[in-house]
């Protein structure tokens, strides 16, 4: 456990069955700490004397992000492995607090509860620097290809409010952490969990660290004419399990991967900014600038700045190297979070349908239904003005594109 300023204590832990009987376990509890902090709870759990395996899905609660006072942990032991052969009639956990991890690393060359699978870097790691805008970055993620090809890399975004849209005043409160994808989802990641490479940028040099493309929203997550149906907002974090995102939960045992909300996206692109690009610098996008702009050249690749070939009107061949069309992810710099190509590169599929206008409010989850879903961020054949922070864009939800990839979001608990 990692040590934190004020010692923040457990007590009072209780686990009892729920009555009349279901098969769901409340484990309540009282976390005394400071009123500022907030910390991750470790449940270790044992049927007497025999230690008990709990995947992440038979978790619920506060786990995550907790701070002072009564709390509750729920266990679903349907989620498990025991209950279908036994009763656990000695049923007993420990709990402890630990710091809230900055990264998640997921080895995705390797199954769910393997060694080393998951690693978890924690404030005070020597390879995290701050200064400027910068807190608890890892730079060094961009030294080695492994970590956007057999490695994903994602970032602990915490639980707040921001303001949404081109002025950035629309109230917008996410009350749950999550982490979210350091880079765009890349085609050797892509080509780990499916086995394809459907890219256009699929040069076989380069195309490891480039992002995915042509994948539409369907094959990341599964259709409203699938069955099972998925059709988020409605039918909620469900995925078809033959998608992108099903066999990655499958692979990896964690359940809660998904694509993010068009509020979370632009939570995570903004990184606590209000400007139109995610530096905080005073940058514009109007007249000229709003095609080729020299703020944006040092954070993307779009139309103006390797998108296109130099004189801004041909295309790149599908056979191009990074210096044109998609870059290699990490190649522009990182935002105050650590993430990389927020602005530029793919437009990300955000999870909602899109509608004219942002909801704002507490964790918005956008229309119920609509024709097409929203896209953010830009891409290397968009100009300047569409890479903004706010900039929102749509697609049908069976559409592929060169220009459309996507960012991994686990949202906890």
């Amino acid at each position: 456990m990692n040590a934190l300023a004020a010692d923040p204590t457990i007590s009072g832990v209780v686990a009892r069955q729920r009555w009349p009987w279901s098969q769901l376990v409340d484990i309540d509890y009282v976390l005394t700490c400071d009123a500022t902090q907030s910390v991750d709870v470790v449940l270790t759990a044992k049927d007497g004397s025999m230690a008990l395996t709990l995947p992440l899905e038979s978790l619920a609660g506060d786990l995550y992000g907790v701070s002072h006072g009564m709390k509750r942990i729920i266990f679903d032991p349907f989620k498990t492995a025991y209950t279908n052969s036994q009763m656990l009639t000695q049923f007993n956990v420990t709990l402890a607090p630990t710091t809230p991890p900055v990264y998640m690393i997921v080895d995705l060359t390797k199954n769910a509860g393997a060694d080393g699978q998951i690693e978890y870097i924690y404030p005070g790691d020597e390879r995290l620097e701050t200064y400027g805008r910068f807190t608890n970055v890892w730079f060094g993620v961009t030294n080695d290809s492994v970590y956007a090809t057999d490695k994903l890399v994602l970032r602990r975004i915490h639980a707040g409010s921001y303001g949404m849209g081109d002025s950035a005043n629309l109230s917008t409160t996410l009350t749950k952490d999550f982490y979210a994808g350091v880079f765009e989802v890349t085609q050797r990641q892509w080509e780990l969990i499916t086995g394809t490479k459907p890219s256009y940028f699929n040069n076989s040099t380069y195309y490891a660290t480039r992002p995915v493309e042509q994948r539409s929203y369907d094959d990341v997550r599964g259709a409203t004419n699938s069955s099972p149906v998925v059709d988020w907002p409605g039918t909620g974090t469900s995925v078809l399990p033959s998608s992108f995102v099903g066999l990655l939960r499958a692979k990896t045992g964690l359940a809660d991967f998904d694509l993010p909300t068009e509020a979370q996206w632009e939570c995570l692109c903004r990184a606590g900014t209000t400007t139109v690009f995610s530096d905080g610098s005073a940058a514009n996008v109007s007249g000229a600038n709003a095609n080729t702009n020299a703020w944006l050249d040092a954070l993307g690749r779009y139309k103006f700045d390797g998108g296109y070939l130099a004189d801004g009107v041909t295309g790149p061949a599908q056979n191009c190297a990074p210096t044109n069309g998609t870059a290699a992810v990490g190649s522009y710099q990182a935002n105050a979070w650590g993430l990389y190509d927020t602005h530029g590169n793919v437009w990300e599929w955000c999870l909602d349908w899109y509608a004219g206008s942002l909801a704002g409010g507490s964790n918005p989850a956008g229309a119920v239904s609509g024709s097409n879903r929203v896209l953010r961020g830009g891409s290397w054949r968009s100009p300047a003005s569409a890479c903004r922070s706010a900039s929102r864009g749509s697609s049908a939800p069976a559409s592929r594109s060169s220009s459309v990839g996507f960012r991994l979001v686990r949202t906890l608990p």
